[in-house]
């Protein structure tokens, strides 16, 4: 979900400036205290006043988030699917660059009868590319030459390893004269860079 917005947090006798981050599967809060919260472990859920009330076998949390409450209490009880936050729609065309875990291609199946894997195929207007290492962005500019219009490229990497960094991808898809646009939390192991073509030179 990838969510920040700096608040003040109380938890027990601890209270604290700080900011808060709603992650596909947790709450962070970083201030003068720390917490982490699973958002599997959540018993219960109130968003009133601009605070966010989560309660959990540990004792009782409370964001002070204003506005973003109500939107962190829907997005906690109802969060948006897998393909949702990539955007990919009914019937859409989608080519697989690179080796994806089986239930994202089950997923793709129930979605769309129009994937292609391990090459572009006319017409797609989601091509995801999966990398391991930085080499394997050398792919790069080759398959922005065939982003069309509208469509996306999303370059899915793992997360927290040297071999490869988020400003590796960054630059990779820059200086193939793309335009990034979203980061989507692509799995617990994994994540989505999506870049299109600049409005300019579309």
């Amino acid at each position: 979900m990838g969510n920040e917005v700096n608040c003040t947090a109380r938890f027990g006798k601890q209270e604290s400036a700080g900011k808060a981050l709603l992650e596909t599967s947790e709450i962070l809060f970083r201030g003068e205290f720390r917490l982490k919260i699973p958002l599997s472990s959540i018993q219960s859920l109130k968003a009133a006043d601009g605070e966010l009330r989560v309660q959990t076998a540990e004792g009782l949390a409370v964001f002070a988030l204003g506005d973003a409450a109500g939107k962190w209490r829907e997005k906690i009880l109802h969060p948006k699917s897998r393909l949702e936050k990539l955007g990919v729609k009914p019937g859409g065309k989608v080519s697989l660059i690179g080796a994806f875990d089986e239930g994202f291609l089950r997923e793709l199946t129930q979605q769309t009868d129009v994937v292609m894997k391990g090459k572009v195929g006319a017409g797609s207007e989601w091509i995801f590319l999966a990398v391991e290492s930085k080499k394997e962005l050398a792919q790069v500019p080759k398959l922005a030459k065939s982003v069309k219009g509208a469509g996306a490229l999303w370059i899915v990497y793992p997360k927290g390893q040297k071999e490869i960094m988020e400003g590796d991808v960054l630059a990779a898809g820059r200086k193939a004269d793309l335009k990034d646009v979203k980061v989507v939390g692509f799995s617990l192991t994994h994540t989505a860079l999506k870049f299109v073509i600049p409005m300019s030179n579309r």
